[in-house]
């Protein structure tokens, strides 16, 4: 049986973008950046994240980019631009981010409910 440690990762969101903070987040929650990493294994540490309201975007990524959900029915395919779920609740956005940059297997919650954002 392999001993987990979990250390604590802190990182301070002002003036980063949104996308290299998610793949360093999803790194750290994974567990890669260890050296006895298997990908089998929940290895990740914890991520805390703070100051998460001055996030940097490039481009015109508030105005342009838009988050789909569909529901299966016909005509159920929802759109809501980046700008208002910026507006409601900016951790979401980094919250998307990193859920999406996780493989999808059975203990991806697990690594979500480590990223702590304040």
């Amino acid at each position: 049986m392999i001993k987990i440690e979990r250390k604590l990762h802190k990182i301070d969101a002002t003036d980063k973008t949104i996308g290299r903070m998610a793949t360093q987040i999803a790194i750290t929650l994974r567990g890669k950046n260890k050296p006895e990493f298997q990908p089998h294994l929940d290895m990740g540490d914890i991520v805390e994240v703070s100051n998460i309201d001055k996030v940097k975007f490039t481009g015109k990524k508030l105005d342009q980019k838009q988050y789909h959900h569909f529901s299966g029915y016909l005509g159920g395919l929802k759109s809501k631009k980046m700008s208002s779920i910026y507006e409601k609740n900016p951790a979401e956005i980094l919250q998307r981010a990193v859920r999406e940059m996780l493989p999808d297997v059975k203990f991806r919650t697990n690594m979500l409910r480590r990223l702590i954002i304040k």
